[in-house]
């Protein structure tokens, strides 16, 4: 069997998607996400120009050696724009196997270790009103895990708070937007929005924040400690990801459960915060962590010190790479939970799919494959349209880490 074609097809239908499709000789074909939210095209020309017409003439079912000779051969390894186009082909490979094989790609993995897949979804508000009815709505749907993030008096703009009825949709611009941060006014504030929410609705539900990036460890561990009594299920990316060693001080002041990853791209990014129990969940996404073949060896590394998963399931991550996360989630043993940030009904007639979702949790389907493929004619009708991430300042004007 050979690979006999491949080829890029990047959508907009709502925000910029790309996949991968790959090809055999049999008519058998895979596809895979390959969206980096805000530098889509930079993975597309690395597919388009490097690692495609090596590709073609390839046997689809050595997975390990094809995975292997992109990441070795590349010299230049790691990155998100390497990784990311690598996670496609990968993805579209074991997608292509386990159609061979006619059995749901998690049954190759090996099997289910759960009946259902645990799911948080996102209760966004412009003040603790507005935040506190998401949550409401949030309960109605059947959520029993919830992320919080509400509007911060004083500042105009806060991650992951939609303007309007708006779904919140941070690539908002076609150039990066600027947007004003102050820690001092979300440090004073945020306790207070869990100590609201735990008044509300109890103990009965798991509740989790991002930070996202914007503290210095002594700050996370302050607030780690102040959201002590409200119990977090984590504290996502209290501080910029890079030092590992910023965890270190945060673990030493707090029992805060902490979740980082989404950002990392290699098992290195996250080795010596997983071998020394400096955090709980790791978010690393199978788009930009090199697929199934790489985020598997993250796995079974974490399961080793008791971290569990927690994958990044916003809508900048396409539902072919949902589908293949809810497969992974339905067997990979040291499973915690699965972000849900719905995509649109028009994102979801364009990749139809076989997952689903009832009152919490998800299931994959029993489709071959990953169970998630792209209406190509329909992906056409909505041409790609540059859409980059804000960046942020200090009231002072200082540029901070968004």
């Amino acid at each position: 069997m050979k690979i006999v074609d491949a080829k890029v097809i990047v959508t907009c239908p709502g925000r910029n998607f790309v996949t991968l499709k790959i090809t055999t000789d049999q008519g058998v074909y895979g596809i895979g996400d390959a969206t980096l939210n805000g530098r889509e095209k930079a993975v597309v020309s690395y597919l388009e120009d490097y690692l495609i017409p090596a590709l073609i003439g390839r046997d689809p079912q050595q997975i390990e050696d094809i995975w292997q000779f992109f990441y070795r051969g590349a010299y230049w390894r790691r990155g998100p724009v390497g990784m990311t186009a690598l996670a496609a082909i990968d993805v579209a490979l074991w997608d292509i196997k386990a159609k061979l094989a006619n059995m749901p790609l998690y049954q190759l993995l090996g099997g289910k270790s759960r009946e259902r897949i645990l799911t948080y979804t996102h209760a966004n508000g412009k003040d603790l009103d507005s935040t506190l009815d998401a949550v409401r709505k949030a309960r109605e749907k059947g959520y029993e895990a919830i992320r919080i993030q509400c509007g911060i008096p004083g500042i105009e703009k806060t991650y992951g708070v939609a303007k309007g009825d708006k779904s919140y949709e941070p690539a908002d611009a076609d150039l990066p937007s600027v947007e004003v941060w102050s820690t001092e006014k979300y440090l004073n504030f945020i306790p207070e929005v869990f100590a609201a929410v735990r008044k509300e609705f109890g103990n009965d539900i798991h509740l989790l924040h991002d930070v996202h990036h914007r503290l210095t460890p002594i700050e996370a561990a302050r607030l780690g400690k102040d959201l002590e009594p409200y119990r977090l299920f984590w504290m996502e990316d209290a501080v910029a990801a890079e030092n590992q060693e910023s965890f270190k001080l945060i673990r030493q002041h707090t029992t805060t459960p902490l979740a980082v990853g989404e950002v990392f791209n290699s098992i290195h990014d996250c080795r010596e915060l997983i071998q020394n129990q400096l955090i709980d969940y790791i978010r690393s996404t199978i788009v930009h962590a090199g697929g199934i073949t790489h985020v598997r060896r993250i796995a079974d590394f974490a399961s080793l010190f008791n971290v569990r998963t927690g994958f990044h399931g916003a809508t900048d991550l396409s539902p072919v790479c949902m589908g293949a996360a809810l497969h992974f989630d339905y067997w990979v043993p040291n499973f915690g939970i699965q972000e849900h940030m719905a995509h649109s009904a028009q994102m979801d007639e364009v990749f139809p799919h076989a997952y689903q979702f009832e009152r919490g949790y998800f299931t994959p389907g029993e489709t071959p494959g990953h169970g998630v493929d792209i209406d190509e004619k329909l992906a056409a009708k909505y041409p790609y349209k540059r859409a980059c991430l804000p960046v942020n300042r200090l009231e002072d004007g200082t540029l901070w880490h968004w």
